[in-house]
């Protein structure tokens, strides 16, 4: 009787399983620990109370995201609290000898950034940090969790985290994506289509031909909203361009090690029999760009459609989308298109890379930030800007009435300077509308890829960035 195949998520865990729990939780070693200055304080306080060192400083990488400005990043920091906070990291990676990637290094940005293109992040690997979208380093073949303090204590303690298995659903998008339609646009049609908790209990395996065409950003981009849908992690299994992109980064293996890696990381992947515990199949040529109408990832539709009515609802969604209309100030029925907008954020561990902002930059070369539009590009890291600046696209940025920020979570959750005012509404490429997401609490929020971002700013209101032609060089 032969042996069933396995998918990736499978042969991780079992690789990394130290032993099962009596509670029936698993044991698993984290092969590499992320952190920022936000969820690690605490943490590194616990382990002093406690005395206890921490195990492995070398599986455990720092950088600050969240609460840096990214104005004026010269020290002391404009904010108290934020040059506290900074301080308070560089001290616990000094004292515990965790490497720090700090503004003055060059190698600063979004921690969820900085992994992949520092190398970090590896196929096959365990990858947790104190923020829920680690789930963004699936990208790689990599089962990735967002974790909470006292679990950022447990790894820096032991190098270990006691998790429960996973369901392993298997989503496949079959086809090509239609021009104009980009990674943001397809996870965002899954959470529509599964709800924000559809993915509880269930790790995401992203895969079909629109998937395996996508490069390693916009696969990261996909990944990263696993959350959004209730799953506790996505990955995408490794391929070609999986190993391609990790060649020659800082921290991958290198030479002939760096060959060795890659044979281990393409037989990580799903085997071709392997088995699931749902499959979800759409098809790539349905599917829209997409904007979020609402309170939450979910109340998303195509931007050719109308905000929904509340009576043509089911009961247990009516309530839902009566409170998220009345929040958003919207009427039932009226199309997305065309809504207002105050201000426009290109930037996040969402879609803060190259990639987005060389799409954002081909829209915006097509005319200027409307009047009275509050419009900012904030790269989402140190690298990404230098790659940016090399390519002038922040000149084009600037040139369309765009600020040109340095590297950071900036607006996205809006820890630091960046922040919404009042009522206004922001086209956003970030993850989350949440209210008050965005630093304002009556703040509101549309998600958006980032060239519907840079054509919102254009137009001063939501428009198909499918009908903005450029056949320019970006």
């Amino acid at each position: 009787m032969s042996q069933q195949g396995q998918n990736l998520f499978s042969k991780v865990w079992d690789a990394h399983k130290v032993r099962e729990l009596p509670g029936g939780q698993t044991q698993l070693l984290v092969g590499t620990h992320l952190i920022h200055e936000v969820t690690s304080p605490q943490a590194f306080a616990m382990l002093r109370e406690l005395g206890l060192p921490v195990r492995f400083p070398n599986r455990t990488f720092a950088t600050v995201d969240h609460i840096i400005p990214t104005e004026d990043q010269n020290r002391p920091l404009s904010d108290p609290l934020a040059e506290s906070m900074l301080s308070e990291l560089e001290r616990n990676c000094a004292e515990s000898g965790v490497r720090f990637f700090g503004p003055e290094g060059g190698q600063q940005g979004v921690i969820h950034v900085i992994g992949p293109e520092l190398g970090l992040t590896l196929p096959g690997s365990t990858i947790a940090c104190g923020d829920s979208h680690t789930s963004t380093h699936g990208a790689f073949g990599a089962i990735a969790f967002g974790i909470g303090t006292s679990q950022v204590r447990d790894i820096l303690a032991s190098q270990c985290l006691a998790l429960a298995r996973l369901k392993v659903r298997r989503i496949e998008v079959t086809g090509q994506l239609p021009p104009g339609v980009y990674a943001k646009d397809v996870i965002l049609a899954i959470i529509r289509k599964l709800g924000v908790n559809g993915g509880v209990g269930y790790a995401y395996e992203y895969g079909g031909e629109a998937i395996e065409a996508m490069d390693m950003e916009a696969r990261m981009t996909l990944c990263n909203m696993s959350i959004e849908g209730g799953a506790r992690c996505g990955y995408v299994n490794p391929d070609e361009k999986t190993v391609e992109y990790l060649r020659g980064r800082p921290f991958a293996p290198q030479g002939e090690a760096f060959e060795r890696a890659a044979a281990d990381w393409r037989a990580v992947a799903s085997d071709p029999d392997a088995q699931y515990d749902d499959v979800v199949t759409l098809d790539a040529a349905q599917i829209e760009p997409s904007v979020t109408w609402g309170i939450h990832p979910g109340h998303n539709i195509g931007v050719l459609e109308s905000v929904p009515t509340p009576g043509e609802a089911n009961d247990d969604e009516r309530a839902g989308i009566e409170e998220a209309i009345a929040y958003m100030d919207l009427t039932p029925g009226q199309p997305i298109q065309g809504t207002p907008v105050d201000v426009a954020f290109i930037g996040s561990c969402t879609n803060g890379r190259i990639s987005d902002l060389r799409e954002a930059a081909r829209i915006a070369e097509t005319g200027h930030v409307k009047e009275g539009v509050r419009a900012l590009v904030v790269p989402g890291s140190q690298e990404v800007a230098r790659e940016a600046e090399a390519e002038g696209l922040h000149l084009v940025f600037e040139k369309a009435g765009f600020q040109w920020r340095q590297a950071g979570c900036s607006m996205c959750l809006a820890m630091n300077p960046d922040k919404l005012i009042g009522r206004e509404l922001c086209a956003s490429s970030s993850n989350r509308n949440f209210k008050g997401r965005q630093g304002s609490p009556s703040g509101r929020t549309l998600l958006m890829s980032p060239a519907m971002v840079a054509a919102a700013a254009l137009a001063g209101q939501v428009v198909d960035v499918r009908t903005i032609k450029n056949e320019g060089k970006h």
